[in-house]
């Protein structure tokens, strides 16, 4: 069993897709027949955010436009900003692609990229200084030491024609090189996790992408969080009022957001991916009847969780796998209430400051169920009543389990002489008091499972109790 979702591997490179869980072949088709439409050159990124995939989606992309005869770079610009010069990074990535019929070619766009090398300003060094040094003396000096001159605005005016020459001959070269490469097909350029690079290394690419590779066969993909290098972008410049997303216009042709997976589908990989029914399903368990509807529960409390949320793929990934860890530490026999169990990892892991409120039983009922709602309550719809006001009668009856004792229900409800007076409304249903309190008594029937607390699975999902081998 594994406790992590390995890196994606491209396994059977005949059908990069193969494997692909979310079914996201067909966008790829879409995006190349872009591609091989206009082959001219442009930059066309990939919006998702954070965790929702890309980088698997980009690795079979790649793999699929290589089995279409196409050249192609990857570059995952997060793990390289350790380079203060993209430049020098780029221009290493084109140099993996050299054959004996380009390396000519190659060699003056190295050499056109060197001398061009020399008079690129630090964009780090300018923003940092123009937003934090406030003497003129001290700016000055910063940006000379950076500079190698004394005096820079009379270097900029001297080098001003140079650097001109140098950007129309590193084209000239860059261009006879990639025409070299492939037969004039189009060559293309991956820049992977782009949103995670520092600011000002990420800001950097974007500029000399559109300054220095500006030419024809070239066709640059990003992978971006948009909000994220909007982020960056703001950052580098020092001001939240800067337009990013006009900014990034400058740089991007075409903007592809790569839609959501259908619902359930990768939450049902992942159960499984992890093995789940290798414990809700084993043999020792089905002995007992009252179990055996464990993993149907698990897998509904998933889709209270995850569909219609903006909980990533990664998330999911995370809870799952956390989930399965913790699983070890129930018996073959014990009692998991797969709904509870599902909901607390899943706090655990977004929301740790509530379930550490839930952990030192200092919020009250109704705290606990105003958070219940808002974790739930964007997807209510009448049908799903019944069932959301099941999970909250169980938590909210482990909760009070935990802050009182098993047996006393007067915070929830009382007996007088006209029966059950419902104390604490159901916050899914607040004009139901009798099916509310009808959901109280059956949870309350099962003497095997009514008299739990929630320390019964914190316990297990902290991961301090023992571990089942």
């Amino acid at each position: 069993m594994s406790v992590k979702h390995r890196e994606l591997v491209v396994e059977d490179k005949s059908y990069p897709f193969a494997h692909c869980k979310l079914g996201r072949e067909k966008y790829a088709k879409v995006l190349t027949e872009i591609i091989k439409a206009y082959h001219t050159g442009f930059v066309l990124a990939i919006n998702s955010r954070w965790g929702t995939g890309k980088t698997s989606f980009i690795k079979m992309w790649e793999q699929d436009l290589k089995n279409q005869s196409l050249q192609t770079i990857y570059f995952n610009a997060w793990e390289n900003d350790f380079e203060d010069n993209p430049l020098v990074a780029l221009m290493g990535e084109l140099k993996t692609i050299t054959q004996e019929t380009n390396k000519e070619q190659f060699k003056k766009a190295l050499k056109s990229a060197a001398t061009l090398s020399k008079h690129i300003i630090p964009l780090a060094a300018q923003a940092i200084a123009d937003r934090y040094i406030n003497t003129q003396l001290l700016r000055d000096t910063i940006v000379s030491i950076t500079e190698g001159t004394t005096d820079i605005f009379e270097n900029e005016v001297n080098d001003y024609a140079n650097k001109k020459a140098s950007i129309k001959e590193f084209r000239k070269s860059l261009s006879e090189f990639i025409s070299e490469t492939n037969s004039a097909k189009p060559l293309i350029f991956f820049i992977d996790e782009l949103d995670r690079c520092r600011p000002n290394y990420a800001v950097s690419i974007l500029e000399q992408i559109k300054h220095f590779f500006s030419v024809p066969n070239i066709v640059f993909i990003l992978s971006i969080d948009k909000v994220q290098l909007g982020n960056a972008v703001r950052g580098v410049y020092g001001s939240d009022k800067i337009d990013s997303d006009e900014y990034l216009r400058r740089f991007i042709d075409i903007e592809y957001s790569l839609p959501s997976p259908e619902k359930g589908t990768y939450y049902n990989y992942l159960y499984t991916y992890f093995e789940f029914d290798n414990f809700f399903k084993s043999t020792s368990r089905n002995d007992y009847r009252e179990l055996k509807s464990d993993s149907n529960e698990f897998l509904q409390m998933a889709e209270i969780l995850f569909d219609d949320t903006p909980i990533t793929l990664r998330q999911q990934e995370k809870i799952f796998a956390h989930a399965r860890l913790a699983l070890r530490s129930f018996k073959i026999n014990e009692y998991v209430v797969p709904i509870i169990f599902l909901l607390l990892t899943y706090i655990k892991l977004i929301n740790e400051e509530l379930y550490n409120q839930i952990r030192s039983k200092t919020l009250s009922l109704k705290e606990l169920q105003k958070e219940f709602k808002l974790i739930v309550g964007s997807k209510l719809t009448q049908d799903q009543e019944r069932s959301f006001m099941w999970v909250e009668a169980q938590l909210v009856l482990y909760y009070n389990n935990s802050l009182y004792n098993s047996y006393n229900r007067n915070n929830i409800y009382i007996n007088d002489e006209t029966g059950k007076k419902l104390i604490l409304k159901s916050v899914i249903s607040p004009t139901k008091d009798i099916d509310f309190i009808e959901t109280f008594e059956r949870i309350d029937s099962n003497k095997r499972t009514g008299h739990l607390d929630l320390g019964h699975f914190i316990n297990k999902i902290d991961l301090t109790a023992n571990v089942q081998l």
